[in-house]
């Protein structure tokens, strides 16, 4: 067994307790951004809105969870700029350096720390911050901001409830999802069955220890499968339930169902060089291990399992059944987000949104499910010789992702972003059409981003990991984070190593341990933002992984709401007469109150939270721009990007058009989330004064932490190619250094794609699987 030192979480120099002057300095910070309000002068009578006005950040408590977020969960590179500024504006010289004169006092001794300056003062400390030539004085504007209004508009009490969300007219978690709650005597039945389980063992430990009566296997098995299926239909589980296994249990029962499964599990008596440095706490053996359950490692796993091979599954993420989602939006992002949520560039110009649970970003994303846009396909066939792009074989996998996914464009009821959108469209004669999604035509849900309540939604957990757990031949081991591929050198002539499985960190009854999966194939499907830190940290040295990132972007413009389906609507806008194919589309986000608060643009603590009152009935409209800027992914924390001059003319297009929707569809009021950008009453102008407006709001700049910038979609890191002097890995998603080494997921795109990647990540993904397939068959014959 390894214990990672005496590790515990906080001891490092990042993570030690601020000091009471760097607390009382984050305190007045957070009360900056959310002062308590005189409703004296304001013309507000309703109860709730009036609270949310008297209250600051520090009476809800915010500035405790910020600070938690600062000591222990966040892991950017320059989190420890937070810590020095805190000291800076805990002493009266640091203020003075950071804040200039407006930190002065008239009276003696006219120096004062941050804390001390008027509130009036303080919001006019911010504002220079975020308009400021100094790049690390608008950082700490926007960290300041992104922490705290994130932080108190998703905080909840013992009741799940929220100060704010009354006032700004957000019902919290949907009011149609009850929490499931298992019936008592199933949930009897099953205890019983665990007691069972463990008497088994010790019986196997003791052989002369009496055991009670069992029903024949035959009964168990048929009795359990009944379970599992009614609790299925009453919504208490997904059907991957049964393929769980977590490893915060008694080791006896973790091998016992492992081997139960057709996984031989061993505990090695002597360090194995295959090993390296690892002394694991054990073996599993199986023929492939997946690293990841999202679209590429769920659609892998399943596909091998299908064929009559055992696959073990192995996900960073945890597990949470239907039974067990709260549809809260702060506890969601925390534990179903990679970076809980909180993931951006090392500049912090561009905020990442990527999946970490089991079933991926599939578990929490918009549901929007297009095809590979044929100019895409052209694109990569001929410009990078990829010719799987123009095979019937990549045809067919389109074909059975979107069949098993249930993808259709049809809608009951449209949500009111997308509403606002086609009106718009269809008022200015521009094109718009339904998006194609992976649930039902009644699925009316604006929470899917933070799981999805009820199935309808056909991620991977309910199709290709069902496959996997009802094949019978594989099982997923969540919250088990691969540190290593193990692989040997397999000759001199090739150079090329030979992969022979995985090393794992999990954590077993406080402890962090390390276990090992040996395999005669290994799939890497981590996403584009934790495959090329895997694959380096395994001896890779392909220049190719981890550069170009490429992502998807958008900047927001506004006007209301969160309930119905989050994407049914889109525009496509084609920048450049030559460009074969659109380059922007124009699609509705899912935003609830604390990411909505997060992206708003502040100028001042009234005016936000009157904004904020507005929430419920802002529609939000975003351009998203297929981008040829690039970055690099050093570690999942560690991300550079530099958008790309044509990107930034793509988005303001994007942007124009946007606003002009808007005006189109009727809206009262249309503005941006540049932090300098203004709004327009639109009924209130005439046309000249409308089209100046748009003009001048759409053309500014969009860079340098001015406009929020957003990526829902990483990809690109790990491209493939058919040279590995220009890609990482080749046209069947192989590693050019490493055999039997795959990678599936968007990582592996020659490009990015220009629309929301599910569909053509899980028909990459399927057609790697015909290939791994391939090897398997050839080392059976061997």
């Amino acid at each position: 067994m390894v214990k990672i030192g005496s590790f515990e979480e906080g001891k490092n120099v990042g993570s030690r307790s601020f000091s009471a002057g760097q607390m009382e300095a984050l305190i007045a910070l957070c009360d900056t951004l959310l002062p308590s309000i005189d409703v004296s002068q304001l013309p507000v009578d309703d109860i709730s809105a009036v609270k949310f006005y008297q209250t600051s950040a520090s009476m809800a408590g915010t500035p405790n969870p910020v600070s938690v977020l600062l000591k222990e969960k966040l892991q950017h590179p320059k989190i420890y700029l937070s810590r020095l500024a805190l000291w800076a504006l805990s002493t009266w010289i640091g203020t003075f350096i950071v804040c200039g004169r407006l930190s002065l006092s008239s009276h003696f001794p006219y120096f004062q720390k941050f804390s001390q300056i008027s509130l009036q003062k303080r919001e006019q400390i911010l504002l220079s911050w975020s308009r400021s030539y100094i790049s690390l004085l608008r950082l700490l504007f926007a960290a300041a901001k992104l922490f705290t209004l994130l932080t108190f508009f998703t905080q909840v009490n013992e009741k799940e409830e929220n100060i704010s969300w009354k006032a700004i007219g957000y019902c919290g978690p949907d009011p149609n999802f009850k929490k499931q709650k298992p019936n008592p005597k199933r949930v009897e039945k099953i205890e019983n069955k665990s007691s069972s389980e463990n008497q088994e063992h010790e019986k196997r430990l003791n052989p002369n220890l009496e055991s009670p009566h069992h029903p024949c296997p035959g009964a168990l098995m048929e009795e359990e499968n009944q379970e599992h299926e009614d609790s299925s239909k009453d919504g208490l589980f997904e059907p991957i339930y049964r393929g769980i296994i977590k490893l915060n249990q008694p080791k006896k029962i973790i091998f016992d169902k492992l081997e139960k499964l057709g996984f031989p599990v061993s505990i090695p008596q002597s360090k194995n060089p295959k090993m390296k440095s690892f002394n694991p706490s054990f073996v599993i053996k199986c023929d492939a291990v997946v690293v990841g359950s999202g679209s590429g490692g769920g659609v892998v796993a399943g596909v091998l399992a299908k064929a009559g091979y055992k696959v073990l599954v192995l996900e960073k993420g945890s597990y949470f059944s239907r039974k067990d989602l709260t549809l809260l939006e702060g506890q969601a992002m925390d534990q179903m987000y990679l970076g809980h949520g909180i993931l951006a560039t090392e500049n912090m110009d561009i905020l990442m949104l990527a999946g970490s649970t089991v079933g991926g970003g599939s578990t929490i994303n918009w549901s929007a499910s297009f095809r590979t846009p044929a100019h895409i396909m052209k694109e990569w066939s001929e410009n990078y010789s990829i010719k799987l792009f123009e095979s019937k074989l990549y045809q067919e996998a389109l074909d059975v992702v979107c069949q098993k996914m249930g993808v259709q464009s049809e809608f009951g009821e449209e949500g009111f972003n997308s509403m606002i959108l086609r009106k718009g469209c269809h008022k200015l004669g521009l094109p718009v059409e339904n998006v194609p999604r992976n649930s039902p035509s009644d699925h009316y849900c604006g929470w899917c981003c933070l799981g999805c309540k009820d199935g309808k939604k056909k991620g991977t957990t309910e199709t290709w990991l069902k496959d996997l757990v009802d094949s019978g031949n594989g099982a997923i081991l969540p919250e088990c984070e691969a540190i290593q591929v193990i692989h040997k050198r397999k000759d001199k002539i090739t150079g090329r190593s030979n992969a022979v499985g995985v090393a794992f960190e999990f954590q077993h009854q406080g402890v962090k341990e390390i276990g090992f999966v040996e395999s005669e194939v290994t799939v890497i499907a981590c996403g584009a933002l934790c495959t090329p830190a895997l694959l380096k940290k395994s001896g890779l040295k392909n220049p190719n992984i981890d550069t170009p990132s490429s992502d998807v972007i958008w900047p927001e413009a506004d006007k209301k709401s969160y309930e119905g389906g989050i994407m049914t609507a889109m525009s496509k806008l084609t920048v450049s007469p030559e460009d074969s194919g659109f380059n922007t589309v124009i699609q509705t986000p899912a935003l609830h109150p604390g990411m909505f608060a997060a992206l708003f643009p502040w100028s001042s603590g009234l005016e936000f939270k009157t904004k904020m009152r507005n929430f419920s009935r802002t529609t939000h409209i975003f351009a998203l721009a297929r981008d040829k800027g690039s970055g690099i992914v050093t570690s999942p924390s560690s991300i550079s990007y530099k958008l790309d001059n044509a990107d930034e003319e793509n988005l303001k297009k994007g942007l124009e058009r946007v606003l002009r929707i808007l005006a189109a569809a009727g809206a009262e009021e249309i503005g941006t989330h540049h932090c300098h950008g203004r709004t327009l009453k639109v009924k209130e102008v005439s046309h000249e004064e409308f089209e100046k407006f748009v003009k001048e709001e759409s053309s500014r700049p969009i860079k340098n932490l001015s406009t929020p910038i957003c990526s829902a979609h990483q990809m690109g890191s790990c491209r493939m190619g058919v040279d590995s002097r220009s890609s990482a890995v080749d046209t069947k998603a192989e590693t050019w250094e490493v055999e039997g080494l795959f990678v599936a997921d968007s990582s592996v795109f020659p490009t990015a794609l220009g629309v929301n990647p599910m569909v053509t990540i899980q028909a990459i993904s399927y057609c790697t699987a015909q290939s791994v397939l391939e090897v398997l068959e050839r080392k059976k014959c061997i």
